[in-house]
């Protein structure tokens, strides 16, 4: 089989009389070659005596017959190191000759494997330089890599942003931040130079409740196909179950971009049944998720998919947009609307024209879903009502009908068919933690174990294998694979890029490592760059060191793109006034009273009160600053989108011990249920029972396809409000207060 018959390669033919490998044969192992021979005559290794003898054996230990991903790995970083020593551009005759891993191979065999190899480094953001000939010349192409091309480049960072950034990991590591691997690897390129971002510094103030973790084994599983799916663009097979039809089918889906956003990962794909792109949850997937072909890629991403588009819609804008709706907004909640809702409408005043039944203004915003901005608008009860177009008015007046006729004391319930068991468990959320889900790239590790192997060396220091292992999150085996596979990484004619033992519990690396090209930082992978703008992206403003965003700013200066835009997106919400958490972190800090003028959403009242702060907490429904409040002299969780107005006061306090005890009431914010003696029983109306199953506990199947759930509350003004979200097809059944509760609000 000739050249012309695999991949258009662009390498040309080379010398004949090699043992032909049919495609599907294994190539000889150039660990088993370098093992047999050892290092060549003349080479520095050779003259290194002892050394170069420790370093044949060191190649000889490692298994001759090694896995054809090892193979692939030696290969390209062999590559990396062969073309950044020359500095000059060479002819596939030169790499197949002296880059490990190419030589036995016949020039059928080498050029797919350095085709493939090429696409590999490129699909990891490593760019090589091609030099093709000029027209009517017949010499070969010529293949260089740029430093550009492999080296990032320095990051000045603050003393604040380096420490916001440890504080991220530490804290994102600790709840299981699916990306949490990456996250550490991305930490140490882009603080190289720097102290060690993971080295444990002092607790910050903050609790994550919400890291983006992918929850159990099998959501974990299927995350991590997609991730790479989406980086390989590779087309996807899985059984979906969808929501609105009750259906459960076979999908395909061409994946371009994971969301993270209320607690839950989607995928936005282009899926072939429907033609067209969709949106799915990971958690409704079901079964796994596999390829659709073998082949390298399957697609490429449309040039006018927005992917950005997706996550930062509101939840009433998922879908195909139907019309724009016209809000009436009262003027006491106009100052929220506008901070928190601005982005997915625009906000004026009110005219005469508009016909408003008051003061206030005008919130336009397109909807793709009726249903889902009606009962964004019931939440602010009477300060919010729909104006037009007609069509949705109208839906709004149907379903506070059915709010109304459903509360009145002779609604009835159709007959009980199954009583599942209340201790029965509950479906997982993705939004729980668990172990990291993403592992990196063993490239990327083996890249940056090799920088700080050669930086050791340099300063003449040895490495902890304790401090090895927990820098790269290896077993001891696994860092004993690494050091192996690059003892055995060269840059031509058997000259090596480094050599390494593991010596007890110390790393040895040679005084005079062969070569530096991994000895600076090199470019962030796609994978890792996901990583830590996603971890920024989750914290926002709300570190005590304010150093992330500007963090940001300087790592996608760097990488020269955003990579949010590229295959992950953490949906913003609910992280209030950016003034606001400047002014809480530092009142913690300090030690202060905070006096803060708060809505209180659910009794429609603004309030103004004194606490003590104590640390911030994510939750589902966005960021709470947990505090001692002196004004009702206990423990209060105020959410920081509501505080309207926060000033530092200069009255110190005395941490109370028995915050710490009390404050963190386990799972709260995580399944937004506190426990307590108060629990409502709520039925749930056939075309919603679906959704309610996901969250609630089901106590009672009734025969028409409603259920009945148990949803605790601490106040009757909270489960109101829940009650309206629920546009009519949530009435409460018990307590019996709480129902007319319910009912005296949408009289009239």
């Amino acid at each position: 089989m000739g050249l012309q018959d695999g991949p258009d390669t662009g390498v040309a033919p080379l010398a004949s009389g090699s043992t032909v490998h049919g495609p599907d044969e294994p190539i000889p192992s150039p660990v088993g070659r370098l093992g047999e021979i050892g290092a060549p005559a003349g080479s520095q290794n050779a003259g290194f005596g002892c050394l170069g003898r420790r370093a044949g054996k060191a190649a000889l230990t490692i298994l001759r017959f090694v896995a054809k991903d090892t193979e692939k790995l030696i290969r390209q970083l062999s590559l990396i190191s062969f073309l950044m020593a020359q500095g000059r551009p060479v002819s596939a005759l030169e790499i197949k000759r002296e880059v490990e891993g190419y030589s036995d191979m016949n020039d059928d065999a080498f050029a797919r494997r350095f085709y493939a190899d090429r696409a590999e480094l490129e699909s990891l953001g490593i760019q090589l330089g091609i030099e093709k000939p000029g027209e009517g010349f017949f010499e070969a192409e010529l293949y260089s890599l740029p430093p550009e091309n492999f080296y990032l480049d320095p990051i000045e960072f603050s003393d604040n942003e380096l420490a916001s950034l440890s504080t991220a990991l530490s804290l994102l590591t600790d709840g299981g931040f699916a990306y949490a691997e990456p996250l550490r690897l991305a930490l140490q390129q882009v603080a190289w130079g720097h102290p060690n971002p993971l080295s444990e510094g002092e607790r910050a103030p903050v609790e994550m409740a919400m890291t983006a973790s992918a929850g159990g084994r099998e959501l974990s599983q299927r995350l991590s196909k997609i991730e790479t799916a989406i980086s390989r663009r590779k087309t996807i097979e899985f059984t979906y179950y969808t929501m609105e039809r009750d259906e459960t089918e076979k999908r395909k889906v061409d994946p371009f971009h994971l969301v993270f956003r209320g607690g839950q990962f989607y995928l936005i794909g282009y899926s072939h049944e429907r033609d067209a792109v969709r949106v799915f949850r990971l958690s409704r997937i079901q079964g796994k998720v596999g390829y659709a072909t073998k082949a390298e890629h399957d697609f490429s991403p449309p040039e006018d998919f927005d992917r950005r588009d997706y996550g930062q819609r509101a939840d009433w804008q998922l879908g195909e947009i139907k019309d724009t709706a016209k809000i009436f907004v009262r003027g006491r909640i106009a100052w929220l609307i506008e901070r928190d809702f601005g982005a997915y409408g625009e906000l004026r005043a009110a005219k005469k024209s508009d016909g408003a039944p008051g003061k206030g203004s005008i919130f336009e915003t397109d909807y793709a879903s009726p249903r889902e901005l009606i009962s964004w608008v019931f939440r602010w009860r009477r300060n919010a009502s729909v104006l037009g177009p007609g069509e949705l008015r109208g839906e709004e007046e149907r379903r506070l009908t059915l709010l109304r006729d459903r509360h009145r004391e002779d609604f009835d319930l159709a007959e009980t068919v199954e009583r599942p068991l209340r201790e029965a468990t509950r479906r997982t959320r993705s939004n729980g933690r668990g172990e990291a889900a993403i592992r990196p790239e063993r490239f990327a590790r083996l890249v940056t174990l090799a920088g700080l192997l050669i930086e050791s060396a340099k300063r003449g220091e040895r490495l902890g294998v304790a401090d090895l292992r927990n820098r790269l999150e290896l077993t001891q085996d696994e860092l004993q694979e690494d050091i192996d596979l690059l003892n055995v990484v060269n840059f031509g004619g058997g000259t090596y890029v480094l050599y390494a033992e593991i010596q007890g519990d110390e790393v040895e690396v040679d005084s005079e490592p062969y070569g530096d090209n991994f000895a600076r930082p090199a470019r962030l992978l796609p994978l890792e760059a996901k990583a830590l703008i996603a971890a920024i992206d989750l914290f926002g403003n709300h570190l005590p060191q304010g150093g992330l965003q500007s963090a940001r700013e300087k790592i996608v200066g760097a990488l020269g793109h955003d990579p949010s835009e590229e295959g992950l997106e953490i949906a913003s919400g609910g992280g209030g006034d950016i003034e606001v958490a400047r002014a809480v972190n530092e009142a913690i800090a300090a030690r202060h009273v905070l006096a803060i003028q708060y809505y209180k959403e659910n009794e429609d009242q603004f309030t103004k009160r004194s606490v003590e702060p104590y640390r911030l907490e994510n939750g589902r429904e966005g960021w709470y600053v947990e505090s001692y409040d002196l004004t009702k002299d206990g423990v209060r969780h105020f959410k920081l989108d509501r505080i309207k107005e926060a000033t530092v006061t200069e009255d110190a306090f005395e941490p109370r011990p028995e915050v710490e005890e009390i404050a963190g009431v386990e799972g709260w914010m995580t399944d937004g249920e506190v426990p307590t003696a108060q629990v409502a029983r709520v039925w749930v109306s056939p075309d919603r029972a679906r959704w309610l199953r996901e969250e609630r506990t089901v106590v009672e199947e009734l025969a028409d396809g409603a259920v009945v759930v148990e949803l605790p509350y601490a106040g009757t003004s909270w489960l109101v409000r829940e009650i309206l979200r629920g546009a009519g097809d949530l009435v409460v059944l018990e307590p019996e207060d709480a129902r007319a509760a319910i009912a005296a609000e949408v009289a009239g």
